[in-house]
């Protein structure tokens, strides 16, 4: 069972990494200075797909500290 969560922990890592890289930034950050910022607003995400990121994000950052808290409390007390 033990090995099953550690899959099931990496599993949301990648995913955890791939939503987070998804949403689009506060601000522009080095792309807005390297580029001028003018094609920013073509590449604009709609605003519905950036919340969605968000609240995907928050359930799978949760996901992750259980997982994670559960792995650590069955391998220093096995059963």
């Amino acid at each position: 069972m033990l090995a099953a969560a550690k899959v099931v922990l990496v599993i949301l890592c990648v995913l955890l990494v791939t939503v987070i890289l998804l949403q689009s930034g506060r601000s522009a950050g080095l792309s807005g200075v390297i580029t001028g910022g003018s094609d920013q607003a073509n590449t604009r995400k709609p605003k519905g797909l950036d919340s969605l990121l968000g609240r995907v994000t928050v359930v799978l950052a949760i996901f992750f500290f259980l997982l994670t808290l559960f792995i650590a409390y069955f391998s220093n007390h096995p059963h």
